[in-house]
């Protein structure tokens, strides 16, 4: 009859434990920075691992040409690409951490959609 009392400690244990990776996780997410650039490098973009813009670059050279729409269309494709690169590299770290397995939701949970 109480044997079910030390089944619902380990899992509340575990839980505990999952609840405390969940977070190094998430921490790690955030920290992991991604770069894409585009024009041969006349705009540079930097996302986070949840996929928010952190930094972006313009070269100066970039608005001589006076092409408002050129940059515009720039920001654009390096923004994307650093996008693409960061959704890419949080998948291959959750891999990494969760041996393979495919958690379902676990985008979600760490803030990278």
């Amino acid at each position: 009859m109480f044997g079910g009392i030390g089944n619902l400690a380990n899992v509340m244990k575990q839980a505990m434990e999952m609840k405390g990776k969940l977070q190094e996780m998430q921490e790690l997410v955030a920290n992991l920075r991604f770069e894409a650039d585009s024009g041969a490098g006349a705009v540079t973009a930097t996302v986070n691992g949840k996929l928010e813009l952190a930094a972006i670059k313009i070269s100066p050279e970039t608005f001589k040409s006076g092409d408002v729409e050129l940059v515009e269309d720039l920001v654009r494709s390096a923004v994307c690409a650093a996008q693409r690169k960061a959704a890419d590299g949080v998948r291959a770290e959750m891999a990494k951490m969760t041996g393979g397995m495919n958690i379902p939701g676990l985008d979600g949970l760490l803030g990278a959609k």
